[in-house]
């Protein structure tokens, strides 16, 4: 994984370069919160020169600074009986849409730079779904891997006991993310329930259908990111059909969007996680990476052992595999430059963001001069959050829908993002610009919400 300091980005605007100037002082040594406050700067200036009231508002100066910045610690208790202690947090970034809505990521690489990125990003992905959901992020250092339920549980009830305080269903609703599946969902709902004396049905997303949870909320992130390529592909008379798809992971989003891209007629051949990836010109079998992934919690390596049309490569790239649909779905700046520069040389047609700021801006940049189809996570993996909306109004509404019904939605809800951010990119000049196309959309309807609310 590569990250960007300063010096790699591309000028400001003079609109917007004193608030990236403050951002760098202010919050030094969070490259990643830089890069991603940079790209949605970088975007907007445009919008600012025919939005002046923005300016004057201060909007720029809110919109960066979090409303709250939570921070503390969680002690548990291993099985052996030592005391552990990890670092806790929640960045409650803007709230002017609606409540609080990200997820909680458990992973060993979290820190503070880290959530406030994802928080960033969230506001604007959050502001593209149109369901009156604010943007926020959390979690902690903690590494689930190889932990037992009984560790995991502890954890997660430490966890809680100081989170809850600064949670509901009308002030902030988490969600999960890396490391936070349902294991860990329902023991972090049940300690919230237990501290509260409330079953606030609403205030977590994610959870099992069987007390609260939605259809299609496991696999709408991967599923998301897949209809947005097929939307992208669709304005130039072109389909999945037929097409190799290339999907990095091997978690919720890498096994949805395979399953996916796989209905829709393409050929999934790639998945990975840390010790290097797998190749299957025959497609990726679902059913058996899922037993690997979801219920053996196995190595990548395995499934090359168990199917003979598969092949393991240790360590390197998974973008080395001439595809012609890539999504990025494992983690934060996977995608380097060298990996851009193969990918196109392979002739990928379109790239379709599945995690969260998996492409460097370099490589972003080199898709869009190759004239390569390019969607950003705050678009193209808006699938998750837009189902967790959902599953907040069959909660207030005590309602059940079906999984085909809730899929439709889905599918609706992402054509809807790909034609704000396609008609925001052609309103300020660049047309088949979906990066600029996700800020300035997400952008200008919290923006306008801002200036109504006052300064707050």
């Amino acid at each position: 994984m590569t990250s960007s300091s300063p010096a790699d980005f591309h000028p400001l605007a003079p609109s917007v370069q004193p608030v990236f100037d403050t951002v760098l002082s202010r919050s030094a040594n969070e490259p990643e919160f830089h890069q991603a406050v940079h790209e949605v700067l970088h975007s907007i200036a445009p919008v600012l020169e025919k939005r002046p009231e923005f300016i004057d508002g201060g909007i720029l100066e809110r919109l960066v600074e979090p409303e709250r910045q939570i921070m503390f610690r969680v002690p548990w208790v291993d099985d052996a009986g030592r005391l552990q202690v990890n670092r806790g947090y929640r960045i409650q970034f803007s709230s002017v849409l609606g409540p609080y809505k990200g997820g909680l990521r458990f992973h060993p690489s979290v820190n503070l730079s880290i959530i406030k990125f994802l928080g960033f990003e969230q506001i604007f992905k959050n502001a593209l779904t149109g369901q009156g959901i604010g943007g926020g992020k959390g979690g902690s250092d903690f590494d689930p891997h190889g932990r037992s339920d009984a560790e995991v549980m502890r954890f997660c009830q430490s966890f809680m006991n100081e989170l809850y305080r600064h949670l509901g269903e009308h002030t902030d609703v988490p969600a999960g993310d890396i490391g936070v599946g349902g294991r860990e969902i329902g023991y972090l709902f049940g300690q919230y329930r237990k501290i509260t004396n409330r079953h606030e049905s609403g205030m977590f997303t994610g959870k099992g259908t069987g007390w609260g949870g939605a259809e299609v909320r496991t696999e709408a992130t991967g599923y998301g990111a897949v209809f947005f390529a097929q939307e992208m592909l669709a304005v130039h008379g072109e389909s999945l059909e037929g097409k190799r798809v290339g999907i990095s992971g091997s978690g919720n989003v890498a096994i949805y969007a395979i399953q996916k891209a796989t209905q829709l007629g393409a050929t999934a051949v790639t998945a990975s996680d840390s010790s290097g990836y797998v190749v299957d010109d025959a497609g990726i079998d679902l059913e058996l990476l899922r037993q690997l992934k979801e219920v053996e919690r196995a190595r990548i390596v395995e499934y090359a052992k168990r199917r003979p049309s598969a092949r393991f490569v240790e360590g390197g790239s998974v973008w080395e595999v001439p595809v012609d649909i890539a999504v990025p779905s494992a983690t934060q700046n996977e995608v380097g430059l060298a990996d851009a520069e193969v990918l196109i040389a392979n002739g990928v047609r379109a790239v379709s963001e599945g995690a969260n700021m998996p492409c460097v801006p370099d490589a972003v940049d080199a898709f869009q001069r190759a004239g390569v189809l390019f969607a950003p996570g705050k678009a193209a993996n808006a699938g998750g959050v837009a189902t967790s909306a959902l599953e907040m109004s069959q909660n207030a509404s005590r309602q059940r829908w079906s999984f085909g019904d809730s899929e439709n939605k889905l599918r609706e809800i992402m054509a809807d993002i790909h034609t704000a951010a396609f008609d925001a990119a052609e309103r300020h000049g660049r047309p088949g610009d979906y990066v600029a196309g996700a800020n300035i959309a997400g952008f200008e309807r919290v923006a306008a919400a801002m200036l109504a609310q006052g300064v707050i």
